[in-house]
């Protein structure tokens, strides 16, 4: 295991802060901070432990320890960066009005890299809708221990640029910057230069492996490997490119296919959501299930086995909970 302690390598004279130092949080601004960049991590109950011990990246890619990170537990107490990664579960987004604007500079861009659908709008009511990037994450990686992150498999991100409505943004030069920091890191970057397009995209594997994964107990191998399990995710993924079209964002059965495909050789994982029900934490259920059901019905849209979904994963957060 290599021990990263300073930076080095990058050029880049951007900042980044994490909100959130989970896998999302600890994974990517572990190896934005390994390849040099300048980077701040906001943590909660695992600041102690980081801030003495560092973070402990276990990864596909190689494993390595960035033995110094700065750690805050405050964001008051940090400095004010280029680049503000949103790497929170959207359950604890009523934090974000006293989160952001404290560490964003005048002229910095927020990066939304969360799951769901019409997440950026609230972060676009905080800070301004012409400074928030969306961030679409395909990447396996699960939290093990107080600053301790597992990378499973995948890690490419989608970067896309936010318009009030939506409307595609094309690819700018922030967004090129922003991936040439993140690929001097490892990270493949796709630009997308429609958002919505890309969420929708980034739905297709969301709703079906998050919602039964939890809905069945079952991981995301053991979906693939039975045949009822398999048809159900395929019909899942079905009303969700319905749901997509219903807004002209078309996606190619191809891209369904491929989805299926990596899933079916991807390594055994436990889904996020999975996860977070485990451990009795809230789900993510409206920003990933509930946000695009409602859109889509409003639209016109019928989608009964999402909506079937949706109904079952709230009563198990509820219950769960309660």
């Amino acid at each position: 295991m290599e021990s990263y302690p300073d930076r080095h390598n990058c050029h880049s004279e951007r900042s980044y802060a994490m909100l959130g130092t989970g896998a999302l949080g600890g994974y990517y601004g572990g190896c934005l901070q390994k390849a040099g960049l300048d980077v701040h991590f906001l943590l909660r109950s695992d600041y102690n432990h980081v801030s003495q011990s560092g973070l402990v990246i276990e990864s596909t890619d190689g494993d390595f320890t960035l033995s110094q990170v700065n750690a805050y537990q405050d964001v008051k107490d940090m400095p004010r960066c280029d680049v503000v990664a949103i790497a929170l579960k959207t359950t604890q987004n009523h934090l974000l009005p006293d989160l952001l604007l404290p560490v964003l500079k005048d002229d910095g861009v927020v990066l939304v890299l969360q799951n769901g659908l019409g997440i950026e709008d609230a972060v676009a009511e905080i800070v301004g809708s012409h400074r928030v990037i969306g961030g679409m994450c395909f990447v396996c990686a699960n939290k093990v221990a107080p600053g301790h992150i597992r990378h499973l498999d995948y890690k490419a991100i989608s970067l896309g640029e936010y318009t009030a409505d939506y409307h595609p943004a094309g690819i700018t030069a922030r967004m090129r910057q922003i991936a040439t920091d993140f690929e001097s890191a490892g990270i493949p970057i796709d630009l997308s230069e429609d958002l919505l397009l890309a969420r929708w995209q980034k739905l297709v594997w969301n709703i079906p492996y998050n919602g039964l994964s939890v809905i069945l107990n079952a991981r995301t191998d053991e979906l693939m490997a039975n045949a009822s399990t398999r048809a159900l995710v395929e019909e899942l993924m079905a009303e969700v490119v319905a749901g997509a079209a219903r807004f002209d964002r078309h996606i190619s059965s191809s891209f369904v296919q491929n989805m299926l495909d990596r899933t079916a050789k991807m390594k055994p994982y436990k889904t996020s959501m999975k996860i977070d029900y485990d451990l009795q934490r809230p789900l993510e259920v409206e920003a990933i299930v509930g946000s695009p059901l409602r859109l889509a019905e409003a639209a016109g849209t019928n989608l009964p086995q999402i909506r079937t979904l949706y109904r079952q994963l709230k009563f198990l957060d509820r219950k769960n909970q309660g």
